[in-house]
């Protein structure tokens, strides 16, 4: 079967994946514990980043992706928006099908 803009896949994250999440987690965790509150919106100060906040990612972990590129029907590589554990997404580029880390597979079909 091929990948499709819009179809969703399985993704298994990479250790150098995980730790990409896991930096990006902790730097908000540092931010938050150094930024004045309260503060009202609009304020010199205020923050509007967006929160990076979910449970610790770890290599081998499978999360469900968004294929939002195809680069060509030839081509096996695809771009993809993985949805973690928490309220962040991580970009997984040019990545290919298969079993391992870094390769994302079909979700098995239940009857």
């Amino acid at each position: 079967m091929m990948p499709t803009i819009g179809r969703t896949v399985l993704y298994k994250l990479t250790d150098q994946d995980a730790k990409a999440i896991n930096v990006r987690r902790a730097d908000f965790q540092a931010f938050q514990r150094s930024h004045a509150h309260p503060h009202e919106p609009g304020q010199p100060g205020a923050t509007g980043h967006v929160a990076h906040v979910g449970n610790h990612a770890e290599g081998g972990q499978v999360y469900p992706a968004v294929v939002v590129r195809v680069f060509s029907p030839s081509d096996p590589y695809v771009n993809l928006q993985v949805s973690l554990d928490g309220n962040d997404a991580y970009w997984a580029t040019s990545r290919v099908e298969g079993d391992e880390n870094g390769q994302w597979s079909w979700p098995e079909r239940v009857e």
